[in-house]
């Protein structure tokens, strides 16, 4: 019988916010594996099917253990935080089961989610109103300095920048050097949203001046949206105008 793996994605981290489709598909899986901190997030959700937990770092080991579940025949739900084809899972399955040579015997279907960036945005107000970057700032798989480049250039062209995994306990050279490029092309006053476990129980909304960044306490569960010249405050909201009004731009009134 042929196998499938579907690559689900929950979302932000409530079950309010995962949506119908992908409810559906965990209800048909046999077995689901993933990350033990996202099956967590999920455990009042059938807790009676089967789960394979495992640690950060073991994403290539969980996915071929995805593929050997599915060549048996079950359905196999591969569990990914937020969107899972924004720095997910489901690039790694496909091309896994691609190089396994398992194509014709395993069907990987990928179900979108609400990514963190959609999650912070919309706790912080409309900050992603216009063109923006997205950039991570883990060099675990990407090169520092491919890192640093990156976000320069998109400083330097005015997008709105939004920054994933900004530091870890272990881990604060890219975020420092990100700051010295951002003071470096962005205003002091440049508005900064900072949204700490969106849609979770510790989440925590707030934002700040460029200039006051070096001062919060960021780690890994912090997202962060970095503004350009015409992003502004309005009533505690930050918003990047489209440009459907007129209107002084980079205010904090």
């Amino acid at each position: 019988m042929k196998g499938m793996i579907s690559v689900i994605s929950i979302g932000p981290g409530s079950n309010d916010w995962i949506p119908p489709a992908v409810l559906h598909s965990l209800e048909q899986a046999d077995i689901l594996v993933g990350y033990r901190t996202y099956l967590d997030l999920i455990k009042d959700f059938r807790p009676d099917i089967p789960r394979e937990y495992s640690g950060m770092r073991q994403e290539t080991e969980r996915v071929e253990q995805a593929i050997r579940l599915a060549l048996s025949g079950r359905h196999v739900a591969v569990i990914s935080g937020g969107d899972a084809g924004i720095y997910g899972m489901a690039g790694l399955v496909i091309e896994k089961v691609s190089r396994s040579g398992h194509d014709a015997e395993i069907e990987v279907t990928v179900l979108p989610g609400i990514s963190a960036l959609n999650a912070a945005a919309s706790l912080l107000g409309a900050p992603l109103m216009n063109d923006f970057a997205v950039i991570s700032l883990s060099d675990y798989l990407t090169p520092l300095d491919t890192i640093l480049d990156r976000v320069s250039a998109a400083a330097q062209a005015g997008f709105v920048l939004c920054l994933y995994n900004p530091r870890s306990s272990v881990r604060s050279v890219p975020y420092e050097r990100t700051l010295e490029i951002l003071n470096q092309f962005l205003p002091p006053d440049t508005p900064v949203g900072i949204v700490k476990d969106a849609f979770r129980p510790a989440q925590a909304v707030s934002c700040v001046r460029l200039a006051e960044l070096p001062d919060q306490e960021i780690r890994m569960n912090c997202i962060l949206i970095v503004g350009n010249a015409e992003t502004r405050i309005l009533n505690g909201r930050m918003v990047t105008p489209r440009g459907y009004t007129e209107g002084k731009a980079g205010s904090w009134g």
